[in-house]
């Protein structure tokens, strides 16, 4: 997490800005699975530079929290409150805690519910009248790899792509309490209850040669792929990945110098009425 947040870094600060800047002066933000930090910490600093506020962090991993904590921490020159709170979004009145809060950030989070309108309604309920509530979810496919890897069949990304859309769909399926979410964001946002509602998108590129840190995370991306992907690929597609993996092959992931990283994320905003 914390690899992939350096890689994220400059985007996010971004995008920290953009949401921090209308906020009246010392705002309660909230970052919820807020994992080891890596929005918190451009918060933390956009709320400083905003004048100071509450930058609430929750998550339901202790470890992370921590983690994430000392991080935003460390960018507040003491000009902005840093409150943890070990809590899942899933849980009963998870938000009661914070009062009302004038934005709330969730990359990545509500997808993992259940119940994903029903989780959206629970935090537009914490936010304060005029609050915002700010979703990174979807975008478009994550590129790291070539298309002919000289290693299997080309394509080799673009059928790991397929088969994680299988998998998220079994994933969700299988969830206790699941419930489809068959409308575009925006509409979800507003079935919510937000108004004012729209979205804009951000760019994380690290074109090849990239850095080592760009490499290291290819090898945790491919893993994770390897993983949940593996059952759906073809057994050549599998024996390609053994390659790509291995730390011993000429082929290895974390050595080739044609790897990259080329992601668009979107975020989508609302504002209670």
């Amino acid at each position: 997490m914390r690899r992939y947040g350096s890689l994220q870094a400059e985007a996010l600060a971004s995008v920290a800005r953009r949401l921090v800047e209308p906020l009246p002066d010392s705002p309660v933000v909230m970052d919820v699975g807020c994992g080891a930090g890596s929005m918190s910490v451009p918060l933390a600093a956009a709320l400083r530079d905003h004048g100071g506020g509450v930058l609430v962090l929750v998550d339901a991993t202790p470890e992370l929290l921590d983690a994430a904590c000392a991080a935003a921490r460390a960018e507040t020159d003491g000009a902005v409150s840093v409150k943890p709170v070990l809590a899942d979004l899933a849980a009963e009145d998870p938000l009661s805690f914070a009062g009302p809060v004038e934005l709330i950030w969730g990359s990545r989070v509500i997808h993992h519910l259940p119940d994903q309108l029903r989780g959206m309604k629970r935090l537009v309920e914490a936010l304060a009248p005029g609050g915002w509530l700010a979703l990174a979810e979807g975008g478009l496919e994550t590129r790291f790899l070539p298309w002919d890897l000289g290693v299997g069949s080309p394509g080799l990304q673009d059928r790991m792509a397929a088969a994680r859309a299988s998998w998220f769909v079994s994933m969700r399926e299988n969830m206790t309490g699941s419930a489809r979410l068959p409308v575009g964001w925006n509409v979800a946002l507003a079935d919510a209850g937000l108004g004012e509602i729209s979205a804009f998108s951000f760019v994380v590129d690290h074109p090849a040669p990239a850095k080592q840190l760009v490499r290291d995370w290819a090898v945790d991306r491919l893993t994770w792929l390897n993983e949940i992907t593996g059952p759906h690929l073809h057994p050549a597609d599998r024996d390609a990945l053994r390659r790509l993996l291995n730390p011993s092959d000429s082929e290895y992931v974390g050595a080739r110098e044609d790897v990259f990283l080329l992601e668009t994320d979107t975020v989508h905003v609302g504002r209670r009425r």
